[in-house]
């Protein structure tokens, strides 16, 4: 009766199961490329830097400036003049004297000679351009990776499931044997017990294993954003190996596609670039200035007799201007110094980041290899390790052997089903590995 409750539990769960959403793992990658957080900051980084380098040509362009003022005053004024003819102090005092000024410009300074800063500025914009999709990429490339070990971590946790699945039939047919053979005083309670603590151990471990799922699930949710809670089912059964990768296909063979290594090369560039920035600053400096200028002032009352009553000035200027630096405290000096030292940083960082490439790419290598010879001898194991399980039962059925032999092949099984699929998920992600390190996720 048991058996055929789980059974029919087993088959509600498998059509609910394909009444699920199916994902593949091309739309957690689609979902991954439109959602991921990473990659969505990495792609504002990178529209930034287009958008600098889209309005780099201002530094080229001159500046135009207009300025207007309007000013209302009101004022008490006194006057005191020197003596007059009859030696008496001249003393004149107007209250309320209400005076207007009204003035407005145009200024305009247009930087002819800057040392060539101007280009350096704009060729370094330009880089940064390339620097910022090449750090995106690397971003995608990373994300993808982790997109993928996720994905199939689920699959290898659902082929965990499966094998729990396939052996919780014969843990509950060993629970109807014990209690069979108790009942016609051919069996032991204590083999009863202990075949039911070994069934409720694997139900135990079912449950375990969904939970491990969920949780897989949970962290694919965030990294393809998904909302937390989104329910689905993976649609692959089981890993997709590619088991004829070469070494000679990555070693040496990285320096232009890993875009990691590449942003790092165009780093040195823009640093480069940098150093000519600030070596600009040793030069002289010429510009153009140009204003126009328009003013009035209207007083409703003069003291001074000589004080007009409207005065209105308006005229255009133009000239050049030099600026030729001498001593600032030797602080451009600084500043170039500085820019070299970054160029310095980042040929380091270069040579670095192509060092863990190539020990990645072996170390990974070897790894793939290691984890394919040990999926071979798994593949037989699981073979040898499924037999023996039912040679046991069967010997247990005709009482010519004991449940301890059983549950001995029976976690002999469960071992060789971690194992295999242990070693199927490491050669995935060995292959993912070296498909990153080359830059061969995003193509």
């Amino acid at each position: 009766m048991k058996y055929v409750s789980l059974l029919v539990i087993s088959l509600i769960s498998t059509v609910l199961v394909n009444a699920q959403q199916q994902l593949t793992l091309q739309d957690a990658v689609t979902a991954a490329l439109k959602n991921n957080y990473d990659i969505l900051l990495s792609r504002n980084d990178s529209t930034t830097y287009a958008l600098n380098r889209y309005y780099s040509f201002g530094a080229f362009m001159p500046q135009l400036n207009g300025t207007a003022s309007a000013i209302w005053n009101t004022n008490n004024q006194q006057l005191k003049f020197a003596s007059r003819v009859d030696g008496k102090d001249s003393l004149i005092t107007r209250n309320g004297v209400r005076t207007s000024t009204v003035n407005y410009g145009v200024n305009l300074n247009w930087t002819l000679f800057d040392g060539l800063k101007m280009f350096a500025t704009r060729e370094r914009l330009i880089e940064q351009e390339t620097l910022g999709g090449l750090t995106l990429k690397a971003q995608i490339v990373n994300s993808i990776a982790a997109v993928i070990n996720n994905y199939y971590g689920i699959v290898r946790q659902k082929e965990l499931l499966t094998a729990i699945d396939k052996t919780m039939a014969i843990y509950e047919e060993r629970v109807q044997l014990a209690d069979k053979k108790l009942s016609v005083g051919l069996g032991s309670k204590p083999e009863l017990l202990q075949a039911k603590v070994d069934y409720n151990a694997q139900r135990a471990a079912q449950i375990t294993q969904q939970s491990l799922i969920a949780q897989l699930r949970d962290q694919l949710n965030q990294l393809i954003g998904f909302k937390q809670g989104s329910v689905y089912e993976v649609a692959d059964d089981t890993i997709p190996l590619n088991t004829s990768l070469q070494y000679g296909e990555f070693a040496n063979k990285y320096e232009d596609t890993n875009p990691m290594l590449l942003a790092a090369k165009k780093s040195i560039d823009v640093a480069n670039l940098g150093v000519k920035e600030q070596k600009a600053g040793l030069w002289p400096t010429l510009s153009f200035n140009s204003a126009y200028n328009f003013g009035k002032t209207n007083n409703s009352v003069v003291v001074n007799q000589n004080q007009p009553f409207y005065n209105q000035n308006k005229g255009f200027n133009y000239g050049f201007g030099l600026n030729v630096p001498i001593l600032n405290g030797f602080n451009t000096r600084r500043l170039i110094r500085l820019a070299q030292i970054n160029v310095q940083y980042q040929e380091l960082n270069y040579e670095k980041q192509r060092s863990l490439v190539d020990v990645g790419i072996s170390t990974s290598f070897k790894n793939y290899e290691l984890q394919k010879k040990l999926l071979e001898v798994e593949n037989e194991n699981i073979q040898l390790a499924e037999e023996n399980v039912h040679i046991a039962f069967e010997r247990l059925k005709q009482g010519v052997t004991t449940y301890l032999e059983l549950s001995e092949a029976q976690k002999s099984l469960q071992d060789a089903y971690i194992r295999l699929t242990t070693a199927k998920y490491n050669t995935k992600q060995a292959e993912t590995e070296l498909m990153r390190l080359r830059g061969d996720l995003l193509k």
